[in-house]
């Protein structure tokens, strides 16, 4: 590899008077480095890290539970690349989906897995902690489902408050979902797609962000099925429409939106943190 291709995989250029190119190890993940590679680079600048929270969920006859997952694990890496100095945490793949006694929401296909939200939102905190306690200052909280926003929301409001005098910040940042749901339902509109195949899950939007990012989820011969009674069960919309090629525009439009909030965010962050001490 290319050493400026190594660098921008991490976000440095060859200017940085802090590191050799040898030194970049070419990943944004974090759970792909060593903890010496993690402390040098949290020295060098790389002070924002992405916590992405997924879900393991039904996601009808077609797509595979993991959808959440996968996605926003994909689309954090190239969220970070944009940014620069950007790490991205472990996806966390477990939280609520609906009850277990009796079985509500998700539950109540195979495969779905849940958690109270407490336990959701002490999962969150702890790991925002951990970062803190290891010289991380911006941690950034990205959720791919829409049962995970006010459980991100409320722990950034709660570390903020605990962290007012000190540098670190959480953010909870919704344009991502924002951008997947409603900018991506109105972009589908703009195409001639109807409301009825968009749907809210595993429909038309659903499935054709899945394709774009990695098309081995989708059953694909599913979707060519005869539409009819029970046909896309656990689905809400009509995937048989589903295209990578708007899909891929949806996944633009996540990334673009969701950096330009960090970077607000950020931004907002300096201007309120003035004479703090670390």
């Amino acid at each position: 590899m290319r050493t400026s291709a190594v660098l921008a995989l991490v976000g440095w250029t060859l200017a940085s008077p802090s590191w050799s190119w040898a030194a970049i190890p070419a990943t944004v993940f974090l759970e792909e480095l060593t903890w010496t590679e993690i402390r040098d680079l949290v020295r060098s600048g790389a002070t924002t890290i992405i916590v992405p929270t997924g879900g393991t969920e039904q996601n009808g006859p077609h797509m595979a539970v993991g959808k959440h997952n996968v996605r926003v694990k994909a689309l954090s890496a190239a969220i970070a690349r944009a940014l620069g100095r950007t790490l991205v945490a472990p996806v966390l793949a477990y939280v609520p989906e609906g009850g277990l006694a009796p079985a509500t929401g998700h539950m109540r296909y195979a495969g779905t897995i849940t958690l109270p939200e407490p336990v959701f939102e002490g999962v969150l905190e702890s790991a925002a902690r951990s970062f803190a306690l290891h010289g991380f200052r911006d941690i950034v909280f990205l959720g791919d489902s829409g049962g995970n926003q006010a459980g991100q929301e409320a722990v950034a409001r709660r570390l903020n408050r605990a962290w007012a005098a000190s540098p670190v910040r959480a953010h909870a940042i919704d344009a991502y979902y924002r951008a997947s749901t409603t900018g991506g339902r109105a972009l589908l509109l703009g195409r001639g797609y109807q409301d009825r195949e968009i749907g809210k899950h595993a429909g038309a939007l659903d499935t054709s962000l899945m394709l774009a990012v990695d098309p081995s989820l989708v059953r694909q011969e599913r979707l060519r099925a005869t539409p009819g009674p029970g046909a896309w069960e656990g689905a809400d919309g009509d995937p048989g429409r589903a295209s990578a090629e708007v899909g891929r525009l949806v996944e633009e439009a996540i990334i673009t939106q969701t950096v330009e909030a960090i970077r607000k965010a950020l931004a907002q962050r300096d201007a309120t943190r003035v004479g703090a001490q670390p």
